[in-house]
């Protein structure tokens, strides 16, 4: 289907542009947090023991590129797995500001993946499809993404803009019928998520499954992708990763983000890198690390035994174990965030 068709034909779920209110989507996600039972229609699969590597004292200008070559290898992939494969790399670049730069994922852990990928003989594109600033080259400019992916010559796509083909919605856990996806994204045959950790004001916490927000188009669910959000946020995120060619992620967990995230909030540093092939396993071990129940986390709740399990005895910790990395993010002092923390006999019992 092409850009101009995709125009004239409308989402399943009407675009309310007229705008929602903070609360009511507070209210909503809360709702879905506790209600995620009422989705019967989750088939829940046995998972064989998934993988997930942390390094930790990590720097931007350190060895990044061989911590994320050993991270791909301890959750085992291998170099035959990608060679002559295309790649399709996705920041999170949602609304960059050059004076807070843990809002976006920082342009030498991008390098890095992409340095240790174009070694291993993929074929490596870099695309984004930015949530609130529809000036893609502001974007790139703001993060200085731009001027890196050229030193790199990377090529970039807008996914924003890209030509898009409607799939059907293998999640099947929200109301929308079809998720129309880039081009770019289509012909991938590795989607690799690398998000920015970061605090989220209305699920709790974004990492690697909430980052693939970023490639629906904005031509089609408008800006900040309304139309997702009145679908329901965990649902449409369950159903976003569900429906997207393989995926894998490279998490910037050096400069992170609390409060008010994923815009708003303060930074965080822990120098961690984290990388998984199963995005649902990984975002629960940095949960924890953050200092949150995993399945309390509306949207991993329903990934649980959907995408991928959450339980720590089902992901075997790579390189260093997640307890010892545990310090707390600051969340929004609300009542549906704040049932989302760990009590120290969740630790215990984890």
């Amino acid at each position: 289907m092409s850009l101009a068709a995709s125009e004239k034909s409308e989402p399943t779920v009407a675009n309310a542009s007229a705008g929602i209110g903070r609360r009511a989507l507070l209210v909503a996600t809360g709702a879905a947090a506790l209600g995620v039972a009422a989705y019967p229609m989750l088939r829940r699969r046995r998972f064989a023991p998934t993988e997930v590597f942390v390094a930790r004292q990590q720097r931007y200008d350190g060895p990044l590129v061989q911590t994320i070559s050993d991270g791909l290898r301890s959750v085992g992939l291998r170099e035959q797995d990608l060679r002559g494969r295309r790649v399709l790399l996705k920041p999170n670049l949602v609304e960059p500001i050059r004076t807070s730069p843990h809002m976006t994922t920082n342009p030498a852990v991008l390098l890095a993946a992409a340095d240790v990928l174009r070694k291993w003989g993929a074929m490596v594109t870099v695309g984004e499809g930015p949530g609130h600033v529809r000036d893609t080259e502001l974007v790139l400019a703001e993060s200085a993404m731009g001027p890196a992916l050229a030193s790199a010559k990377l090529p970039f796509v807008d996914l924003n803009y890209d030509e898009v083909q409607a799939v059907p919605n293998a999640g099947r856990v929200s109301p929308l019928a079809d998720i129309c996806l880039p081009r770019a994204v289509l012909e991938a045959d590795f989607v690799v998520s690398m998000p920015k950790l970061k605090t989220h004001h209305w699920v709790g916490m974004t990492a690697a499954m909430k980052n693939l927000y970023g490639v629906m188009p904005g031509c089609v669910y408008g800006w900040p992708k309304n139309v997702l959000h009145h679908a329901g946020i965990p649902q449409t995120v369950v159903d976003i990763n569900a429906s997207l060619p393989r995926t894998l992620a490279i998490v910037d967990a050096i400069d992170c983000m609390e409060g008010d995230g994923p815009i708003m909030g303060t930074a965080k540093p822990m120098g961690l890198i984290a990388v998984g092939q199963n995005v649902a396993s990984l975002d629960a071990t940095l949960a924890r690390i953050m200092g949150l129940v995993p399945e309390r986390v509306s949207y991993l709740a329903l990934a649980d035994g959907h995408i991928g399990p959450l339980g720590e005895r089902q992901i075997q910790q790579r390189g260093e174990p997640w307890r010892p990395l545990v310090r707390p993010f600051e969340i929004l002092d609300l009542p549906e965030l704040q049932q989302l923390r760990a009590s120290e006999d969740d630790v215990r019992t984890s």
